[in-house]
């Protein structure tokens, strides 16, 4: 059962704010915990308290909404709220969950609202499983050139959806080895603790990561975007394996 997410309102616009506020009362999984009009108020408050989820304006005097999320706890998450669409980018770096351009609606708040709820259930069937016992799938048996050949998931680098077929990644490996399969049916047969879809194209094996660069993972120098639809499941898995530096 999903639990209910903390949160606070932060803009230095009091009809905004109040705005933002009736939207996170009336959300039957938010837990409304202040509004403040400043983010030096808003974080005197986070220093005392637990909070899940900002609404965080970006403009604001003294210190910015952007400048204020580089200041947060590890597991504090951000929605931004502004009425400036230049900051787009500048919000995926510091990983916010998504970005709400002012004016917005009710349906459009709920909407971005939703990505952290999923967030954070992520977030914690993570946790579950890392702290159960698990044994870990070591290979699994695939049809290629009418014969059934024992891949050992340890040696994957990533999967390659190419309509009906699947290219298998790797190690040491030049060339993939090819099947008729369909990704769909791959991912489903795949242990989810080793390996994530991150594109409707690729799925990759989470231990062979080599570095993150923005929206992209680069595994044996290549470069895999991981799209809009799957980047919440994966930042929560990049949150709970970070420090928090």
């Amino acid at each position: 059962m999903s639990i209910k997410l903390t949160c606070i309102v932060v803009d230095d616009e009091p009809m905004a704010a109040n705005l933002v506020e009736s939207y996170v009362e009336k959300t039957p999984f938010l837990e409304p915990k202040g509004k403040f009009n400043s983010a030096i108020e808003a974080l005197d408050f986070i220093n005392k308290e637990v909070v899940d989820l900002l609404f965080l304006d970006i403009q604001m005097p003294d210190l910015t909404g952007l400048e204020f999320s580089k200041m947060l706890p590890k597991n504090t998450r951000i929605i931004f709220t502004t009425a400036f669409d230049q900051y787009a980018l500048e919000g995926f770096k510091v990983e916010a969950l998504d970005y709400l351009l002012k004016p917005f609606d009710y349906a459009e708040f709920l909407t971005a609202a939703n990505k952290a709820k999923v967030w954070f259930d992520l977030l914690n069937d993570n946790k579950n499983s890392h702290s159960s016992t698990v044994e870990e799938k070591e290979f699994l048996f695939v049809k290629s050139e009418y014969k059934q050949l024992r891949i050992k998931l340890a040696d994957v680098l990533y999967f390659e959806g190419l309509k009906d077929y699947i290219k298998i990644w790797i190690k040491d490996n030049p060339k993939p080895i090819l099947t008729l399969m369909s990704l769909k049916s791959l991912q489903e047969k795949l242990p989810e603790y080793q390996f994530m879809r991150v594109h409707r194209s690729f799925i990759v094996s989470l231990k062979n990561i080599e570095e993150i660069e923005r929206s992209q993972i680069i595994i044996n120098k290549q470069r895999i975007t991981v799209s809009e639809q799957y980047k919440t499941k994966f930042l929560a898995f990049i949150n709970n394996n970070s420090l928090n530096l």
